[in-house]
């Protein structure tokens, strides 16, 4: 930008014009960055007066990334205002020889072009510096979300063909409480690992992992967290198992309490640390990549999740389960180790500041959750009572509807973490509740995501069920009949979870908390849940309509 007047073109044929802004009239957002000075009166370089005008320059922000040395913001020559940022006062990047008191803004205009009104100079200069960033199409979504969907279902299908082998183990045949831990113990991946995918997604799209320093601290904080709330959940999902336990039975023995709590501690942490640690992995490879991590993230974190969870429930409950008797100190001892550690953990989260709130405002919704999971646990400890082919479909329908849920609650969140302050509702959205049809059948991007991810089911479960077929798996002759109860069960329970996902992250967002902390905890804990449930009914409807081999429980 040339400065004085050294390579003015003549004054005949064209004219410097300057604007000279009231600095009173002139603020700054500290927040924004954006400058809104307001135009007093306008000279022209003979000091000729012309008629007074009044605008404001709306969204012309600072930017160093953007601008000269001094934080100035130019295009072409055509506009510059300079801002001075280590002062915070409002400097002029060119000024008068004869006038260098600081008191004015000088506004520069083109002498190559034509003047256009200031406004619409200033908006053309604002439309032109925008990103307009597309929107996903229902391709882009499928996609990048069928893959991870396809892995995390064959990890869930694991999951149910390890239960359906454990089953018949002699710790769960004695110990039948375990089968209640089973579902808050699986849910934990919803709970914490799937919560710390979700807040570092939103992290990651935001920009606010950028920084390696930022994004290292923000890992670390997370991950002694999610070990925090691990031990704690995991303590209190053992204390759970044994009341609802008792409850129908009465009986209350003391080693098999330790033997539950010590196996729940174990299983919760171990479990807790190599989960968040595959995320961490995840959402960095896709942040590399450019590929949406609320896309992929959420359902890796279950792809192995139930399957390491199960498995190390059950080998660390059998392992128990023989010491009793012989080694009475094991249990008690992992116990107590666990119990010390945490505090540590909640040491190193409170000092961290992307983890300090979280660490006391984030358990309402994991204790819910996992709570609400018991009782998902307690009705499938009946059920397999009653039909032992329930066992190999639990953790397959309960995993596939938790993790496409996961999935749009994530991309509710992003959304509008991107576009509204918390508090606010979309323009077009009159309450957090919305009718379940213009859930699925609006024409906005979060509803062609829903319409994704449900039409997802059919084939993903009938991937799912061929292949449990296919290793004759199970205790269910996988009959038309059957398969029919099943994919209707499927069908149902990601209908009703989607619908409650629209609902529930904008009420979080309208209630001023964070969906990426409170969404998901609750709606995978209701999958398991309406999932078990409606998968009981749907065995003992199939059983009433004539499925009664000896392979349904019969």
């Amino acid at each position: 930008m040339p400065t004085g007047t050294e390579t003015q073109p003549a004054a005949s044929s064209q004219t410097l014009r300057q604007r000279r802004v009231n600095p009173q009239a002139t603020t700054l957002d500290k927040h924004s960055e954006e400058m809104v000075p307001r135009v007093t009166q306008e000279t022209m370089s003979d000091g000729i007066a012309v008629e007074k005008e009044e605008f404001l320059l709306h969204q012309v922000k600072s930017d160093t990334r953007t601008g000269g040395s001094n934080g100035s913001h130019s295009r072409n020559g055509d506009v510059l205002i300079g801002v001075n940022r280590t002062d915070n006062n409002i400097s002029s990047n060119r000024r008068d020889d004869d006038d260098d008191d600081g008191d004015e803004i000088i506004v520069e205009t083109s002498l190559s072009e034509p003047l256009l009104p200031p406004t619409e100079r200033l908006r053309e200069e604002i439309d032109e510096s925008e990103t307009v960033i597309p929107e996903e199409g229902s391709l882009l979504i499928a996609a990048q979300v069928f893959l991870p969907f396809l892995i995390a279902g064959f990890g869930t299908v694991g999951a149910g063909l390890v239960l359906d082998i454990v089953q018949h183990w002699p710790v769960y045949k004695e110990v039948t409480e375990v089968f209640i831990l089973v579902p808050a113990l699986l849910g934990l991946k919803g709970n914490l690992e799937m919560t710390l995918a979700s807040r570092l997604s939103t992290a990651a799209n935001v920009g606010n992992m950028d920084v390696k320093k930022e994004q290292w601290k923000m890992i670390e904080g997370n991950m002694a967290l999610t070990q925090c709330q691990a031990i704690v959940v995991g303590f209190l999902a053992s204390l759970a198992a044994v009341i609802f336990g008792w409850i129908p039975d009465g009986e209350f023995n003391i080693h098999h309490v330790l033997l539950l709590c010590a196996s729940s501690l174990v299983t919760a942490s171990l479990a807790s640390g190599i989960l968040g640690s595959i995320m961490v992995a995840v959402i960095l490879f896709s942040k590399k990549c450019n590929i949406n991590p609320d896309n992929v993230a959420t359902p890796i974190a279950a792809s192995l999740g139930d399957l390491i969870t199960l498995a190390l429930l059950s080998w660390i409950s059998k392992l128990l389960f023989q010491a009793i008797g012989k080694d009475h100190w094991l249990a008690p001892s992992i116990i107590v180790l666990f119990l010390l550690l945490t505090p540590i953990w909640a040491y190193l989260s409170h000092h961290n500041k992307y983890t300090h709130d979280v660490l006391y405002s984030g358990w309402t919704p994991v204790i819910t959750a996992m709570v609400i999971s018991s009782v998902g646990g307690l009705v499938l400890d009946i059920a397999i009572r009653q039909y032992a082919g329930v066992a190999v479909f639990s953790p397959v329908i309960n995993g596939v509807g938790g993790n496409l849920v996961a999935v749009q609650s994530s991309r509710l969140s992003t959304s509008l973490h991107k576009h509204l302050p918390m508090g606010s509702l979309p323009a077009d959205r009159k309450g957090t509740c919305k009718n379940p049809f213009r859930v699925f059948f609006a024409k906005d991007q979060h509803s062609r995501s829903a319409r994704v991810l449900f039409l997802m089911v059919i084939p993903g479960q009938m991937i799912f069920l061929y292949f449990i077929s296919y290793v004759k798996a199970g205790h269910t002759s996988i009959t038309l009949r059957v398969t029919a109860m099943y994919l209707i069960v499927a069908m149902l329970q990601v209908g009703f979870l989607l619908a409650i996902a629209d609902w529930l992250v904008h009420l979080l967002w309208l209630r001023k908390k964070d969906p990426d902390n409170f969404s998901i905890p609750y709606l995978t804990a209701i999958g398991d849940l309406l999932g078990t449930s409606l998968l009981a009914l749907g065995f003992y409807i199939t059983w009433l309509l004539g499925d009664r081999d000896s392979d349904v429980g019969d």
